[in-house]
């Protein structure tokens, strides 16, 4: 099964695998809970949304602050 985008295209955008499942968790999330809050219903899965704004670059790490 070919997954788009690419692993290696979303890795480009995030520097490692764990804090790219991170960024994608976290703002799926955000998207469901605005989607919820808002009553607008999602075409495709929150999952799916956040993993393609990754891949655009709308959709970067955040480095935590100490």
């Amino acid at each position: 099964m070919m997954l788009y985008p690419a692993m290696r295209d979303l890795l480009k955008q995030v520097p490692s695998r764990y804090m790219l499942v991170n960024v994608v968790a976290q703002r799926a999330r955000q998207i469901s809970s605005e989607a919820e809050q808002t009553g607008t219903p999602l075409d495709d899965k929150a999952v799916s949304i956040a993993i393609r704004e990754v891949a655009e670059g709308k959709v970067t790490p955040q480095a935590e602050e100490e």
